[in-house]
C-alpha cells in the first residue's frame, strides 16, 4: 500500500479556522448532536457536483438533512437483487431508520451526468456505451426520460428538460419501493421534486404533473 500524501495544507488552514470559531461558538450543539444521534427532519437527494451546496440553498444546520449525493441525482428503479445498492440503502435508512419526514430529490442545471445521457442517448459517446463506463451504466436508468423529451428542438433545452427528467424518474422510482409507498399512504413521509438554476438562484418544484414552478 502506498504511503498517504500530507492533507493540503489549504484544507489543514480551512479546518483549524472552523475549529476556533464555527465549532468552538457551539460546542454544546456538536456534542448534542454526538450523544443524542442524528434527528433529520428530511432526506436531500442531490448530485455530486461540487456547485450544488444543499445545505446552504435551506440555510440548514448540522443534523438537519440527511444527505445523499450521486452522479446526476438518480434514484435507481427499485431492485432486491440489484447490487448497486448505495442509494437505496440510503433511501432505506432514512425512511426506516430516521424516519425522515420529508424526502427531496434536488435536480440543477447545467449537470455533466445528465448531458453525457443525452450525448448516449444520441450517439454522440459511444465511450460511455461500453459496459465498462460506470457513467454510462449509471445513465441507464434516465434514458426513459429521453424518449420523453426527444422532440424539444433546441438542445439546450433539451437537456434542461432531461435534467428535469431526473427527478420525475427518481420521485416515480422512489414510489416503487414499499416501504416509501407504506409511509407516505400512512402520511408519515412526503415526497419533492426540485430543479435549481445554478446562475440564477432559483429553485423550482415539481408540481405533479410533469411541470416545474418557480419558489
Amino acid at each position: 500500500m502506498k504511503q498517504a500524501k500530507p492533507l493540503p495544507a489549504y484544507l489543514v488552514q480551512r479546518y483549524q479556522a472552523w475549529k476556533d470559531t464555527t465549532y468552538d461558538n457551539n460546542q454544546a450543539w456538536f456534542r448534542r448532536l454526538a450523544d443524542q444521534g442524528q434527528h433529520p427532519r428530511a432526506m436531500v437527494i442531490s448530485c455530486c457536483d461540487s456547485r450544488v451546496h444543499v445545505t446552504s440553498i435551506f440555510g440548514a444546520d448540522p443534523g438537519e438533512f440527511f444527505i445523499h449525493r450521486n452522479v446526476a441525482n438518480l434514484v435507481p428503479p427499485y431492485d432486491p437483487e440489484c447490487e448497486a445498492y448505495s442509494t437505496s440503502a440510503a433511501v432505506e435508512y432514512a425512511v426506516r431508520v430516521l424516519k425522515v419526514a420529508h424526502l427531496i430529490v434536488l435536480g440543477h442545471s447545467n449537470c455533466g451526468g445528465v448531458r453525457a445521457c443525452h450525448d448516449m442517448c444520441v450517439g454522440n459517446a459511444p465511450e460511455l456505451e461500453d459496459t465498462n463506463s460506470f457513467i454510462g451504466r449509471r445513465m441507464n436508468v434516465l434514458r426513459p426520460g429521453y424518449e420523453l423529451i426527444k422532440h424539444v428542438a433546441n438542445p439546450e433545452e433539451r437537456i434542461e428538460a432531461l435534467e428535469k427528467q431526473s427527478v420525475i424518474i427518481s420521485l416515480q422510482n422512489l414510489y416503487d419501493f414499499p416501504f416509501v409507498a407504506e409511509a407516505v399512504d400512512r402520511g408519515q413521509l412526503s415526497l419533492h421534486g426540485l430543479w435549481t438554476d445554478i446562475a440564477e438562484g432559483e429553485l423550482y418544484m415539481n408540481d405533479g404533473h410533469g411541470g416545474f414552478v418557480p419558489l
